[in-house]
């Protein structure tokens, strides 16, 4: 009755007339027989996006990295829809729906505690000289395109996605994929391929040379020649991507499970300047190499057992060695102990903001793990105590033990901390070292007495 009344409220054509019925010419359809995707594979908030979507007389279909996922036998975390319809059309359909971006505007549709971004085919474009194209579509002087807002057929947009493995349209309700690039027969060789002319579509968005190196590695694909052809000479154009989105593509890649793998291949392909130039100097350092080795090897082992990742943890760990110089360089310049670490925390983090924007929220993480590494020397006192009691602990133990794993530190000192959080309180007393540091006298027990016996004892002193 409600969809009946949209209908006629906003003149949409009725279901019979859905083009998702119709595939047009020159596009693959692949059935369900050959492909085996079944529609019980689809989340409910997306089946129900699509076929609100269908049922108002529009085209929908699933796409993007849920049907690549489908089809490789992964677990898709989200799942994306294309329409006919337009932003303000799919508002019109959800209630609980909102319309959203500037670059690309896309609409969000709510279903509970679960959120189905929905976009509208995009159309074909070619640049001017100027950098404008048509109506609603906007480049840079490098070819970067700001805003994008012209619409198109299904076609067209297809040919506007990155890859070709991410150009597949899964049609829930006939459970067919319809397949205009030959993406199919790529996911079926692990080839990733990128959709036109590489150079052309690197300089639209420099970050899909990020993502190309993400997804080969976390699909197990091999990069097709000519479309890492350009990847190095292109490479200096992410440096006119806002910071604040290199983050976010950095930490899809830290936290593909394949992180190792992904920053291997960008240092090969020189993507890491302007992103983590100190990988240069650190995988040149065995110890060095060694410490981000095992950070990046025990990320992706608690990505792949579904643990939780501190991205914090992660970053702190990355820029250590950049830190621990720049301490070392404070110290011997004569800077006590303690203010040249935090100077030197400021400064590595004042450069790297400049070039991948990491939100505030994870530099007090990273700055509380590394002032705690001096602390883990004291171990003596009441010191290893209030240690304990600290709310980081956790982790600033576990980034302690990764610089005893890589040689930087004694191994026995990880030990000891080990064995010392466990112990009962009687054996953390026993196991207390020492205190050779010699006290000063406080000026208190120095001052002379007051009163008679003061006197005296000055009197005494003078005779003396």
């Amino acid at each position: 009755m409600i969809r009946k009344f949209l209908r006629q409220v906003f003149g949409l054509k009725p279901p019979s007339a859905a083009p998702a019925s119709r595939p047009p010419d020159g596009v693959r359809v692949i059935p369900r027989s050959r492909h085996g995707i079944a529609r019980g594979q689809i989340h409910a908030c997306a089946l129900k996006v699509t076929s609100g979507l269908q049922q108002a007389g529009y085209a929908a279909f699933v796409v993007g990295g849920a049907a690549r996922d489908l089809l490789l036998g992964l677990d898709p975390k989200d799942f994306d829809v294309a329409t006919s319809a337009t932003p303000e059309e799919v508002r019109a359909l959800f209630r609980r729906s909102r319309i959203i971006g500037r670059r690309f505007r896309l609409v969000h549709v709510m279903c509970g505690m679960e959120t189905v971004e929905v976009s509208t085919f995009r159309g074909d474009m070619s640049p001017d000289a100027d950098g404008e194209t048509v109506a609603g579509v906007h480049a840079d002087e490098h070819g970067r395109l700001l805003r994008d807002n012209t619409f198109g057929s299904q076609e067209e947009d297809a040919r506007r996605r990155d890859f070709t493995v991410n150009a597949l349209f899964f049609d829930p309700e006939r459970e067919e994929i319809r397949d205009y690039l030959n993406g199919y027969e790529d996911l079926q060789a692990k080839r990733l391929r990128i959709i036109g002319d590489p150079a052309r579509r690197y300089r639209e968005d420099p970050v899909r040379m990020l993502r190309a190196v993400r997804l080969a590695a976390k699909l197990g694909l091999q990069i097709d020649p000519d479309t890492a052809a350009p990847i190095g000479d292109l490479a200096p154009l992410l440096r006119n991507v806002p910071p604040s989105r290199l983050f976010d593509e950095m930490l899809k890649l830290l936290l593909s499970g394949h992180a190792l793998a992904c920053v291997v291949e960008l240092r090969t392909r020189g993507l890491h300047h302007g992103l983590l130039p100190m990988l240069d100097v650190l995988l040149e350092q065995p110890l060095g190499e060694r410490f981000i080795t095992l950070a990046l090897r025990n990320t992706d082992e608690r990505v792949r057992q579904d643990k939780p990742v501190s991205p914090g943890f992660l970053f702190a760990a990355l820029l250590w060695h950049e830190v621990l110089a720049t301490w070392n360089r404070r110290q011997a310049a004569g800077e006590k102990t303690i203010p040249a670490l935090h100077q030197a925390m400021e400064d590595v983090l004042s450069i790297q903001n400049k070039q991948l924007a990491i939100p505030h929220r994870y530099d007090a993480v990273m700055k509380e793990i590394w002032a705690m590494q001096p602390r883990f020397a004291g171990r003596s006192g009441r010191r290893p105590f209030r240690l304990l009691e600290h709310p980081r602990f956790r982790a600033a133990y576990d980034f302690m033990l990764l610089r005893c794993e890589s040689g930087e530190l004694e191994t026995e000192l990880g030990t000891w901390w080990d064995t010392f959080q466990h112990a009962n309180p009687g054996a953390r007393e026993a196991m207390l070292l020492k205190d050779e540091t010699p006290k000063k006298r406080s000026r208190s027990r120095r001052r002379r007495k007051s009163g008679p016996e003061g006197a005296a004892h000055h009197a005494t002193d003078m005779a003396k």
